[in-house]
């Protein structure tokens, strides 16, 4: 039997295990078998099962947390759910089971963030972008260069002026937020058959830029000479490979989980923004528990937090050296190089002044967030 074949005959037996113990034992059960590599083996899925069926009934209470990536996205996008979903149960000596949803099951991005408020779900990942929406004084991270270098960002969050002045605001609209997660900052991203390098504003003049919903990643594309262009993440690849947008801007981890390494040519780190996640709970629920189970679950999530902060440059790496392999070229700009992109674009400029005092309250509530961001905490970070 031939190598190949054999893999074939793993994977087959991968397959069946996985459906099987999806439809006898739900998707958590099949996931965390797929996860700790026992689905080769039906005996060894089978013990996994058991193992998370004999949890969940110990558990007095069960936490579904929903996510949009699938289990495997870590090595490249440090999402870190089941690492979250262990790091729960145990800190709570076993009384919280989480039943993990990743994939999108559920759905991704905002229906998340409306099903977190509205108590369908008890928690989820989504992106500060789409949870903007619900709470909207988050957005405050989209203001350029802010935080869009990783460092910065974890300054900002994990300050106790964060924890005091932005995290109520969040939790007046239903929401408690157990962590936030770095990914890495958003890059610009050049399809294959467009532009070439992206290193000054001046190379983005008449660009299409592929923009979100959101109105300062709009204007900031605008700023800095591209022509923004709204397309749902959805449509998104098929945007890029017809033309009818030019350059995209998640982070490179995103860039690769979603596909795009065949579609891109260039990608260049500007720093700008960052691609930034969060793990959200309902508060109502949240409160609803015992003091010793909500310790449990604040602990988890630092934990998880420390873990996701370790991993970033590996799966950083990971996913450059994947593109690298299609063909796509990287590009890191000097201090020189950034500082015409800040001068262009940069939060510090007048055109950004409304959003500051509309998110934050006023411009000394905003200054003080800056100051956080510049201010390092307790938490190191690699930076791209």
């Amino acid at each position: 039997m031939s190598k190949r074949t054999d893999r074939d005959e793993i994977a087959s037996v991968e397959r069946r295990n996985f459906l099987k113990l999806a439809g006898t034992s739900g998707i958590t059960a099949a996931a965390v078998a797929g996860a700790a590599g026992t689905l080769w083996s039906s005996e060894a899925a089978a013990q996994t099962a058991k193992e998370e069926a004999t949890r969940e009934r110990a558990a007095d209470h069960i936490m579904t947390v929903a996510t949009a990536y699938v289990l495997t996205a870590d090595r490249s996008y440090p999402i870190m759910q089941l690492d979250f979903k262990e790091n729960v149960q145990n800190a709570t000596n076993g009384k919280i089971y989480v039943k993990l949803a990743p994939g999108g099951q559920l759905g991704a991005g905002g229906a998340l963030a409306q099903k977190v408020q509205g108590g369908t779900i008890q928690a989820a990942q989504h992106s500060l972008s789409n949870f903007a929406p619900f709470a909207p004084v988050v957005d405050l991270i989209n203001l350029p260069y802010l935080c869009g270098a990783n460092q910065r960002f974890v300054n900002m969050v994990s300050s106790d002026h964060w924890k005091k002045t932005v995290n109520p605001l969040v939790e007046a609209k239903g929401f408690k937020p157990l962590y936030y997660v770095v990914i890495d900052p958003r890059v610009v991203a050049v399809r294959k058959g467009g532009a070439g390098a992206v290193m000054s504003p001046a190379d983005l003049s008449g660009v299409k830029f592929r923009v979100p919903g959101s109105k300062m990643l709009q204007q900031y594309y605008r700023m800095v000479g591209a022509n923004p262009t709204p397309v749902a993440w959805g449509e998104t690849p098929s945007a890029i490979k017809q033309g009818v947008a030019d350059a995209l801007d998640p982070a490179v981890g995103a860039l690769y989980v979603f596909g795009f390494k065949d579609i891109l040519s260039h990608i260049t780190f500007t720093q700008a923004v960052p691609d930034s996640q969060v793990y959200s709970c309902n508060l109502e629920w949240f409160n609803s528990l015992p003091a010793d189970v909500k310790d449990g679950i604040d602990f988890a999530s630092d934990i998880t937090s420390a873990q996701n902060l370790a991993k970033v440059p590996a799966a950083r790496n990971f996913a450059m050296a994947e593109l690298r392999k299609a063909g796509v070229e990287f590009h890191s700009l000097s201090e020189s190089e950034l500082a015409v992109w800040k001068e262009a674009g940069g939060y510090q400029r007048s055109e950004w002044d409304s959003f500051k005092t509309e998110l934050a309250g006023s411009m000394d509530a905003f200054d003080k967030l800056a100051e956080a961001a510049g201010t390092q905490g307790r938490h190191y970070v690699h930076d791209a």
